[in-house]
């Protein structure tokens, strides 16, 4: 039988979140726990009918759930400066992001609309240009930002000569990068907040292994059927093994709205694949400072200009 964990998540009436990949899996319960604690809560979709969808389910289990739903495309620079344009014009503060979107390992290599190789264009490079494009909402606001890594984290490497896969592609070592990618963010986020008295709070997180939909099958990526990896993610899921999506979400609250998260920490499940979340030691590919102010650099210079601190 799956092994039932949870946290406590305090009163966030009055706080405005802002939450990627909702519209399924992990996201779409951490935005219905912050929608029960009082939040409300942006999701930026790719598919409008599916979040408009989840946005429904999520009323039915919250009554009153102040919910809504923006688009996005992270794999489209253009789509993310629409969604920063947009929510720049409402002018809310936002108190909470939660970069928690991502795809992982397609059957062939692919490109983002703007040429990236799409894994590390949509999980790193577009929510380092969201983030940053949305810096003024979330200073305003004295934001927590949580950043999603993945336990593909634990070892490997940045490709600093071919970051797109170009010369040398593999699949695996390119979702690797990109979840190594996100944790450098995550940490150097913290560290000029830090530095240039931004007043926000960058804080990492990793959700262990559960049978999300991440290797299903995804016939928009190419993927006509769920991996075989899915399948036995799902037994050990079943024998407690793994974690469950629902425990999966918890680390990400922790570092999201646990009062004692502080900002450049990791949370992860206690067990690495699964169990209650925990404050976890960072791993060795997140550890280099100097490794997280490249990535930095590297990839304003990527995004272009309008995402420019």
């Amino acid at each position: 039988m799956p092994r039932t964990y949870d946290i406590t998540i305090p009163d966030l009436r009055g706080t405005y979140a802002v939450v990627t990949g909702a519209s399924d899996g992990i996201g779409r319960v951490i935005a219905t726990r912050l929608a029960r604690a009082g939040a409300e809560v942006v999701l930026p979709v790719r598919s409008q009918a599916k979040g408009e969808k989840v946005a429904a389910r999520i009323r039915e289990e919250v009554p009153r759930a102040l919910i809504s739903t923006r688009a996005l495309d992270l794999s489209s620079l253009e789509s993310v400066a629409s969604l920063v344009d947009t929510l720049s014009t409402e002018g809310r503060p936002i108190d909470l992001l939660i970069n928690n979107a991502g795809v992982m390992t397609p059957p062939s290599r692919q490109l983002t609309k703007d040429g990236f190789e799409v894994q590390w264009g949509t999980n790193h490079l577009g929510h380092f240009a969201l983030t940053l494009g949305l810096l003024p909402l979330l200073r305003e606001g004295g934001a927590r930002v949580t950043h999603q890594t993945s336990i593909a984290a634990r070892s490997g490497s940045i490709g600093w000569e071919d970051l797109d896969g170009e010369k040398d592609y593999d699949v695996m070592k390119s979702y690797v990068q990109s979840k190594i990618a996100v944790a450098l963010f995550a940490r150097e986020l913290d560290a000029r907040s830090r530095r240039e008295r931004w007043g926000i709070t960058s804080n990492l997180s990793h959700p262990g292994v559960s049978p999300t939909n991440l290797l299903a099958a995804q016939p928009g990526m190419g993927r006509t059927r769920e991996t075989g990896g899915r399948r036995v993610i799902r037994l050990l899921s079943r024998l407690g093994v793994a974690g469950t999506v629902d425990s999966a979400a918890l680390p990400a609250l922790m570092a999201a709205t646990d009062p004692a998260a502080a900002g450049d920490e990791f949370y992860g499940p206690k067990r690495t694949v699964g169990g209650p979340p925990a404050r976890q030691k960072l791993w060795a590919p997140m550890v280099d400072m100097e490794d997280a102010r490249r990535l930095w650099v590297e990839s304003e210079r990527l995004v272009g200009a309008r995402f420019a601190v």
